[in-house]
This record gives C-alpha cells, sequence and structure tokens, in this order.
C-alpha cells in the first residue's frame, strides 16, 4: 500500500495536540485563494511512500511525540483522496498506540455509499479531525475556493452524528472572511454540532506567495494585509459565542 505524499514534518506543533509527525498528502479539489501549500493541489503526483517506510521513520521520533501527548497527523493536500493509504497506515498507528488525526477541509466528501463505508471504517481509527471551514456564504464559498460548500457543510453534520472529536479551523482573511454577518452565521452553525472540542481562528498570512509565483500561477491576496489582534479577538468571540463545550465524544 503506497501513499502520494508531498512532504514529512516530524516536530510539528499546532497540528493537534502535543508533538505532531506530520504527513502531507499530494493532491487537493480546493483551489483557496490563500492556500498556502499550492504546491500540493495536483492528483497522483507526489513521492510515493509504503506504510513501512513511513512507520519506519515515524517509529525514530516515538519516544519524544509520546511523551508530548502527540501522534501522527496526516494534513494536505486534502487525505480524504487517498482513504484506503489512511486506513492501513492508522491501522499500524492504533497498533502501537498512536493518536491519530487527519486535517482536512472536507472538499472531497460524498454521500455515495462506498465514499461513506470506506470513511466510516477510516474514523474507527481516527482519534481527531481537524475540519477547516473556509466560509459559511456559498457563493463566496465558490469565489475563494472554486467549489461550492454544501457538501462540506455536509461533511460536518457527518461528523457530529458520528460523535468524532473534531477542532474547527477558520482561516481569517480581511474582506473576505470576517465579514460580520458571515461570521455570525458560521458560529450558529458550529453550534448546531455536538463534537467540536475548540474552535482555532487562523490569521491570514502571505508565507505562501513565493510557492504561487514558482508555480506561474497569481496570487491575487497579495495586496491584503494579515489580521490585526483585533480582528482576530472579534472573530474567535463571535464563532464561540454559540458553542456549547457540553458534549461526549468516543
Amino acid at each position: 500500500m503506497y501513499g502520494n505524499i508531498h512532504s514529512i514534518e516530524t516536530f510539528g506543533t499546532v497540528d493537534g495536540p502535543g508533538i505532531r509527525y506530520i504527513i502531507f498528502t499530494q493532491g487537493c479539489l480546493l483551489r483557496c485563494q490563500f492556500c498556502h501549500n499550492a504546491d500540493t493541489w495536483e492528483i497522483g503526483t507526489g513521492k510515493q511512500m509504503s506504510i513501512s517506510e513511513i512507520m519506519n521513520d515515524f517509529m525514530s521520533y516515538l519516544p519524544f511525540i509520546q511523551a508530548s501527548g502527540g501522534g501522527i497527523t496526516v494534513s494536505g493536500g486534502e487525505p480524504l483522496l487517498q482513504i484506503p493509504f489512511l486506513l492501513e497506515l492508522f491501522k499500524e498507528c492504533k497498533k502501537n498506540g498512536i493518536h491519530t488525526t487527519i486535517d482536512s477541509s472536507g472538499g472531497c466528501f460524498s454521500s455515495s455509499k462506498l465514499f461513506l463505508d470506506q470513511l466510516k471504517e477510516l474514523l474507527q481509527y481516527t482519534d481527531l479531525i481537524l475540519l477547516d471551514l473556509k466560509h459559511i456564504n456559498r457563493q463566496k464559498h465558490i469565489k475563494l475556493t472554486g467549489m461550492v460548500n454544501d457538501h462540506i457543510l455536509d461533511f460536518a453534520r457527518f461528523l457530529s452524528e458520528m460523535n468524532i472529536p473534531v477542532w474547527i479551523r477558520h482561516v481569517l482573511v480581511p474582506d473576505i472572511t470576517n465579514d460580520p454577518d458571515d461570521l455570525q452565521k458560521l458560529g450558529e452553525f458550529i453550534g448546531t454540532l455536538q463534537n467540536v472540542q475548540k474552535i482555532e481562528i487562523l490569521p491570514y498570512h502571505k508565507l505562501g506567495i513565493y510557492k504561487w509565483e514558482t508555480l506561474g500561477y497569481e496570487y491575487s491576496l497579495k495586496n491584503i494585509d494579515p489580521p490585526n489582534e483585533e480582528q482576530v479577538a472579534f472573530a474567535e468571540e463571535m464563532l464561540t459565542k454559540h458553542w456549547s463545550r457540553n458534549f461526549a465524544v468516543k
């Protein structure tokens, strides 16, 4: 079993609890205007790595990772484009008592029986989902990512019904994702979910511009500055005021 892998970070501290071994998978359906990993978009490319190759490398860091309460996080790109690979990887992780996390935008979520059957099996070995909710407004989501958000919101509801622990993430981009009405509606939506452990505001940054330029893409947000502390605090307040911490997770 092989996965198409873009890169690996061995000492991540912001993608789940503790120190994380982060696998960035190759391939994504979204085309987010603020993406700092545009080089992960192309599907079917990247380095092919086997489960054993990854696990052998990961195990050399295990003492430090487990001492911190950390584990393994699969990010991207979009990890759920490679569910069979994730399933076998996470099975190996669970044999060794390793905490497992998926960082997903939900962009490839489908209500098809085949996809749901595969996803439900994967979730049996998944401890946490980092769910990136880009925008609550359908039309603005299309402009921002190139895709509607209907199925992404369905994915969030599905994870709630399955009682899978989730950290909600929202990238705050001035003039694009910080409209008070949009933040209010997103907060209200989050309030309907029963499985949210944490809500994170991720301030927009420009660190990915050089990748866009190297790839020959036009970076349309080059004139937008990162949000200030007041904007971040306001967004956090709007997204958390409907959030109930009284949830039961597996």
